[in-house]
This record gives C-alpha cells, sequence and structure tokens, in this order.
C-alpha cells in the first residue's frame, strides 16, 4: 500500500474527530440502505458468507470478566472435539460451560418465583 493512501491515526485523534462531528462516513448513504440492500451486501461479502444462515435471534452479548487459571481435567475426546475447531478452543469451552451456568440460574430462579 502507498505512503500517500494510508496515515496511521492514535485512539485520541479518532475521538476528537468524532467528537467534533468529523466522519469518512456517507452516513446519508447509510440511512438510504433499505434491509434488503443490506441483506444483499452480506450475500455476496466473502466475509460474511459463513454466518449468513445463522439464527441470531438469540445471540446475547457477553461482556469480558477476569479469568482465573485452573488445572481440569477432561475426557481426551471431549479436549479432541473443541479443539477440532481450532485456535480458541479454551473459550469454547468457557461458553459450553457459561451457557449451562445461565441456564441452570434460570432454573434456580423459576424454582424461587
Amino acid at each position: 500500500m502507498s505512503k500517500e493512501l494510508s496515515k496511521i491515526y492514535s485512539v485520541e485523534d479518532i475521538l476528537k474527530d468524532v467528537k467534533a462531528g468529523k466522519t469518512l462516513t456517507d452516513w446519508a448513504r447509510v440511512d438510504a440502505l433499505t434491509d434488503e440492500d443490506i441483506n444483499q451486501a452480506m450475500r455476496t461479502d466473502p466475509d460474511w458468507a459463513d454466518f449468513m444462515d445463522i439464527d441470531w435471534s438469540k445471540a446475547t452479548i457477553v461482556y469480558p470478566v477476569k479469568k482465573e487459571a485452573i488445572s481440569i481435567r477432561l475426557d481426551n475426546d471431549v479436549i479432541a472435539f473443541f479443539k477440532r475447531g481450532g485456535k480458541g478452543y479454551q473459550g469454547r469451552i468457557n461458553a459450553v460451560l457459561r451457557h449451562f451456568m445461565q441456564e441452570q440460574l434460570k432454573k434456580d430462579e423459576d424454582k424461587a418465583s
């Protein structure tokens, strides 16, 4: 990439520009996009293709929390299963455990009410 076309911005620069209302985004064009326009753009985006048919209606925001290193014994086939998904297998194991925890907490709340 040519140095003429690239520029380095600090977080402070960006925040200052945003606060001043300076942006390179064409918000009028963004506001004019229909759901169909967005859907078509997503379908033709190779980075989005694998995610098009996922039901995102039950997705939740997960905020990072402090992690604690522990030693845990898991069955070899369980570890192999999660590792098959590639890098980040420990995070996927954590996500499954978190989901289980949240479901148990819901059951506890239901029993209490």
